[in-house]
């Protein structure tokens, strides 16, 4: 179980979403993640659900329910609203090529860039992700 200030440092990714069940199974069945914690919390009838990625290296992503106006509050005003979501990989072609047979819609194809292969994917939700496997030299690939 995680304590509240992990939780806190997790919900600046945290992702509002409409049904709790459905979302599980999106990133659970479809894209591998693994479901770290799922609490029910009566006292302020809210429910912390926590999954990582298959590949993450203490990379997760908190799940959280909110009616229109909690939402910018819960997310932020980044971008105009606009969350940005990274799923990163250590092995794209693999990672894309399993997204694709689980019926994961891609909105951009593969790219190789300075900074790495990516594609965008959308999530149930209409949530965009990039997929990517960043260069060797970049800071942020996956060790």
């Amino acid at each position: 179980m995680l304590c509240s200030a992990m939780k806190q440092i997790i919900a600046h990714i945290a992702l509002v979403v409409r049904e709790y069940d459905e979302a599980i199974a999106f990133y659970t069945q479809k894209l591998g993640f693994t479901l770290l914690e799922d609490t029910y919390q009566p006292e302020q009838d809210k429910r912390w659900v926590v999954i990582a990625p298959a590949h993450s290296s203490g990379v997760t992503i908190l799940l959280a329910r909110a009616s229109t106006p909690e939402q910018a509050a819960f997310i932020g005003n980044q971008a105009g609203g606009r969350v940005f979501l990274f799923l990163g990989t250590d092995d794209f072609w693999r990672d894309y090529r399993a997204m694709q047979t689980k019926g994961v819609e891609f909105t951009r194809e593969p790219k190789t860039l300075e900074y790495g292969t990516v594609a965008v994917f959308k999530d149930l939700y209409g949530n965009l992700w990039d997929l990517i496997e960043y260069a060797p030299e970049h800071p942020m690939r996956l060790r």
